[in-house]
C-alpha cells in the first residue's frame, strides 16, 4: 500500500471515531433534554400550589393592599441563562445579545448564570455584577435556584430593583430555540383569584409575612422552571450541533472513500501500465 492511501485510511479511521464520538453526545443531549421536560410538569404543579395559597391569603382581606408595582428608582436585574458546556451552536451568543440589548437600554445589573456564558462575556467585555456555574445534570437545577435566590434577595437587601427578570432559551421544534424574557419584580399579583370561602383560611401568621414567604417561594419555582426550560433548550442546542457535526464527517467519510478509490485505481492502473510496458520491452 502506498503511502498516500495509507494517509487516507489513517484520516477515515479517525474520521469514523469521530462519527462514534459525535453520536454518542447527541444521545447524551437527547436524553437530558428528555429528562428536562419531564420534570417540567412537577415544577409548575408546585407553582400552581404556591399561587393558590397565595390567592387563599389574599381573599383573606390582603386582596387590596397588595402591590403590583415596584419602586421607580434604583438598578435593573437581569440574570441570564447560559449554557454550562460547549458544543451548543449561538445559543449564548444569542442570550447575551439580548443583554447587552438590556445594558444598552438602561442602567442593568447582569446576573450571569453558565460557565460557557461566563466565556462569551468576558470575549465580548460584558460587564456583569454575579456568576455561576449552570446545571450538568436536572438534579441540579434545584441547588442552583436556591443559590441564585440567594444572590438575587441578598442584592435586592442592599439596593433597591425597579425591575428583575430572568432571559432564558425554550425548548421548540424549530432550527434554533426560542429566547424568552420573564419577568420576576415587579410581583404580579393580579395573575392569582383571591377565592372567597364561606370558613376564611385559618392564619398562624400575620398575613404580610405568609404572603411575602409565599411570594418568595413562588419566584423561586419561577427560577426553576426558567432553568429546567434552559437546561433542556441547551441539549436540544447541543443535539442539533451534532446532527450537524455528524453530517460533515459523514460528508468527509464521503470524500475519503472517493479519494482512496480514485488513488487506489490510479495505483492499479500505474501496475498495469508498467507489467504492460514491462512485457513489450521483453519482446
Amino acid at each position: 500500500m502506498s503511502g498516500k492511501l495509507a494517509e487516507i485510511e489513517m484520516r477515515s479511521a479517525t474520521a469514523r471515531q469521530l462519527d462514534a464520538v459525535i453520536g454518542a453526545m447527541r444521545g447524551i443531549a437527547a436524553a437530558r433534554s428528555r429528562e428536562a421536560q419531564r420534570r417540567l410538569p412537577g415544577i409548575r404543579s408546585s407553582a400552581a400550589t404556591v399561587g393558590a395559597a397565595i390567592g387563599a391569603v389574599l381573599s383573606h382581606g390582603r386582596g387590596e393592599d397588595a402591590s403590583t408595582t415596584a419602586p421607580d428608582h434604583g438598578a435593573r436585574i437581569v440574570i441570564a441563562l447560559c449554557s454550562e458546556q460547549g458544543f451548543v451552536g449561538s445559543f449564548n451568543e444569542r442570550i447575551l445579545d439580548y443583554a447587552r440589548s438590556c445594558l444598552e437600554r438602561t442602567p442593568c445589573e447582569l446576573l450571569l448564570v453558565g460557565t460557557r456564558g461566563e466565556m462569551v462575556a468576558n470575549e465580548r467585555r460584558l460587564p456583569f455584577v454575579w456568576r455561576s456555574p449552570s446545571a450538568s445534570h436536572a438534579d441540579d437545577v434545584s441547588p442552583l435556584a436556591s443559590r441564585i435566590t440567594d444572590a438575587l434577595y441578598a442584592r435586592l437587601a442592599n439596593r433597591a430593583a425597579h425591575h428583575v427578570s430572568v432571559v432564558h432559551a425554550v425548548p421548540c421544534a424549530a432550527s434554533s430555540n426560542e429566547l424568552v424574557e420573564h419577568s420576576l419584580i415587579p410581583f404580579d399579583f393580579s395573575r392569582f383569584q383571591a377565592v372567597d370561602h364561606a370558613q376564611p383560611p385559618l392564619l398562624n401568621l400575620p398575613a404580610d409575612n405568609l404572603l411575602t414567604g409565599l411570594v418568595e417561594a413562588y419566584v423561586f419555582v419561577e427560577i426553576c422552571e426558567a432553568l429546567m426550560l434552559s437546561f433542556a433548550a441547551e441539549n436540544e442546542a447541543r443535539v442539533r450541533a451534532m446532527l450537524a457535526a455528524r453530517a460533515n464527517v459523514r460528508d468527509t467519510l464521503d470524500e475519503l472513500t472517493q479519494s482512496y478509490r480514485r488513488v487506489r485505481q490510479d495505483e492499479i492502473t500505474a501496475d498495469i501500465a508498467e507489467l504492460a510496458t514491462a512485457g513489450m520491452q521483453a519482446i
